[in-house]
């Protein structure tokens, strides 16, 4: 679209409300609203307006009213694209959102693309890329974490992360490359030792960033949770009473479930995504094999496992299953859901109870059917993952795209402490510091092409 054209879109969500927003950004926002607005005041028009403020009036089609309307004014520089910005506040009718729309097309707007205010916000400085994404974040976060950490990066924290690393890498370059042009001369002005523990600095940040990423991926579209054990232990009454809907199919025939169930719920704040799994036992059946091995599958992408266990089971029944499930997971939270606990003596609860822990074991007693302490359960979830603790200061990446420059710039770090311990030529040295810089730049949008915008933009809603 040119660079001096007006854009507008309907800001507010489809359908039918108590108002709706209409949005122009561009150099003659306020003169093609000025055509079809009228004020009580006699004489008054927009363009005499001061900035950020609202005037009540009414739009007209022709000379027939079509709405009372609030119009919201932001002259450049100080609007949200950096241009001159128009809101208007119309009824929620479809019809009248639709009618206003067309008259700004008629006087001259253009139809605004996907997130293209925003891309213009980017455009003119208001934001670098980062913070652009974080708009999208922000908008569909869907728990209080995510909203924690999507604002965080809409106002800068990750930006600010990866310019103080830019900074770090331009002043070393700048070294190295110095010497360089004085090579004939044999002159050092890069100390090694002190390069190295730069260089070192800067890796450690770029390994602590990508590793937040599986934190934040959780974060952004939920906990992952296996729901794992025998048949019958009551892992699909567990699944029911955590979402508060009939999910899962409850059944005392054993096998039931045959095939992974998957669904998400907020609680509490948190979004967790659960896998009701097919239970674990010795089968003929090819399909409920099948089912058991997507379970075992599941163990791998699952942050934490909740492994029901059945109370009225046999106790060496109970301490065998627990043993082969810590022998299939690394690093992943394993919480022992101690279940009908209300059918059993105090005796039996506390015989597991006297269970020693692993640092990364929890224990917790509930009785799925009745719902009994599942708050406890879902306590101990939240905990375990430390999501409610984020912060919002927390620099926690979320975006597949951040992650992989990340991941490719530490690529590039760690060649250079390589080379600077083996006394590598300034030559190469530069290439691979120049090669971290391109990939942290890809990420606040120093560094990018049209076609990576377009890619970003375009997944925006209208509007925005």
């Amino acid at each position: 679209m040119p660079e001096d054209s007006t854009i507008c879109a309907i800001s507010t969500p489809a359908g039918t409300g108590g108002i709706a927003v209409i949005r122009l950004s561009g150099k003659s926002a306020i003169a093609i609203v000025d055509i079809i607005f009228r004020s009580p005041a006699q004489g008054k028009n927009l363009a005499d307006q001061p900035a950020n403020t609202l005037h009540f009036g009414t739009i007209h089609q022709d000379k027939t009213l079509l709405d009372e309307v609030v119009i919201g004014l932001f002259r450049t520089p100080h609007s949200y694209t950096g241009e001159d910005v128009v809101e208007i506040s119309c009824h929620g009718s479809q019809y009248i959102q639709q009618q206003i729309l067309q008259l700004l097309i008629d006087c001259g707007a253009m139809l605004a693309l996907p997130g293209e205010f925003t891309q213009r916000a980017f455009l003119h400085g208001k934001m670098d890329l980062s913070q652009a994404e974080a708009v999208a974040d922000l908008i569909s976060s869907g728990n209080a974490a995510a909203h924690r950490v999507a604002l965080n990066q809409m106002r800068g924290g990750f930006s600010a992360e990866i310019k103080l690393l830019r900074d770090q890498l331009l002043h070393f370059i700048t070294l190295v490359e110095l010497e360089l042009d004085f090579s004939e001369e044999d002159v050092e002005f890069a100390d090694r030792t002190q390069l190295i523990a730069l260089s070192r600095k800067v890796e450690s940040l770029l390994q602590k960033l990508a590793n937040s990423f599986s934190l934040g991926n959780a974060i952004k579209n939920g906990i992952p949770v296996a729901i794992i054990g025998d048949t019958n232990v009551g892992k699909s009454t567990l699944l029911n009473a955590l979402l508060n809907e009939e999910k899962a199919i409850v059944s005392e025939i054993h096998g039931t479930t045959r095939d992974v169930i998957e669904d998400v719920v907020n609680l509490n704040g948190v979004l967790f995504r659960f896998f009701d799994t097919a239970g674990l036992r010795e089968t003929t059946d090819s399909i409920e094999r099948m089912g058991i091995e997507r379970s075992y599958r599941k163990l791998e992408q699952a942050m934490v496992i909740l492994l029901v266990l059945d109370l009225t089971s046999p106790n060496d029944s109970i301490l065998s299953r627990i043993l082969e499930i810590r022998n299939k997971i690394d690093s992943q939270k394993l919480i022992l859901v101690a279940n009908k606990s209300d059918l059993v003596t105090d005796k039996v609860r506390n015989e597991l109870a006297a269970l020693p822990l692993k640092s990364n074991e929890s224990l917790v007693f509930v009785a799925a059917k009745s719902k009994e302490n599942l708050t406890g359960l879902i306590r101990v979830m939240q905990d375990s993952v430390s999501v409610d603790k984020v912060q919002p200061e927390d620099v926690i990446v979320t975006n597949i795209r951040h992650y992989e420059a990340l991941t490719k710039a530490l690529e590039a770090i760690q060649r250079t402490i390589t080379g600077l311990e083996s006394n590598l030529s300034g030559e190469f040295l530069s290439q691979d510091i120049r090669e971290c810089l391109y990939y942290l730049g890809s990420i606040t949008g120093h560094i990018s092409t049209d076609e990576v915008l377009g890619n970003i933009f375009k997944n925006f809603c209208i509007g925005k």
